[in-house]
């Protein structure tokens, strides 16, 4: 499969435009209703989106060659930390992919898991992976705003396609 570098900036800018949209509708709520247990593996809005922000803060560091990052760390939970450190690891993302060209993003790097094993993967995998779980949990924090009473805010791609013409 060949995937274009510019494809690949296309999606992770959609993933920021997704991400900024998510935390400006996350920012609007109360501290109990950011906190609200839906019974879901990361349990709450913050909770998912510190799982997002911190994949996509773990990913940068792989495919960066930079040591293993800790996951999640309990200051991750906190949405005044994530508006304000989500935005430099997405930038970080941008920063990395304008050096991507369609000769380099087959390119093959191998890291750690955070339990240890040893994986390798083309770059634009990892891309794709980081752009398709964002959009997984993103859409599970927008139901969360639903059943909250909640409108989330459009988060689809083709939203994102739209606004660029």
């Amino acid at each position: 499969m060949i995937i274009s570098a510019d494809t690949l900036r296309t999606h992770l800018a959609y993933t920021t435009w997704a991400t900024n949209r998510l935390l400006a509708a996350a920012s609007e709520l109360t501290p109990e209703e950011l906190a609200r247990d839906f019974g879901t593996a990361d349990k709450c809005v913050v909770g998912t989106l510190a799982h997002v922000f911190a994949a996509d803060r773990i990913w940068m560091s792989r495919v960066q060659g930079r040591p293993p990052v800790k996951f999640i760390t309990p200051e991750d939970r906190d949405l005044a930390v994530l508006r304000r450190d989500w935005p430099v690891v997405l930038a970080e993302w941008k920063q990395w992919a304008a050096g991507l060209t369609d000769d380099s993003a087959p390119t093959v790097i191998s890291f750690q898991d955070t339990k240890g094993n040893s994986y390798s993967s083309p770059l634009w995998q990892i891309v794709l992976h980081v752009v398709n779980h964002g959009t997984h949990h993103r859409g599970q924090v927008s139901g969360f705003l639903r059943a909250l009473g909640k409108v989330p805010p459009p988060l689809d791609l083709i939203a994102y396609y739209r606004e660029l013409v």
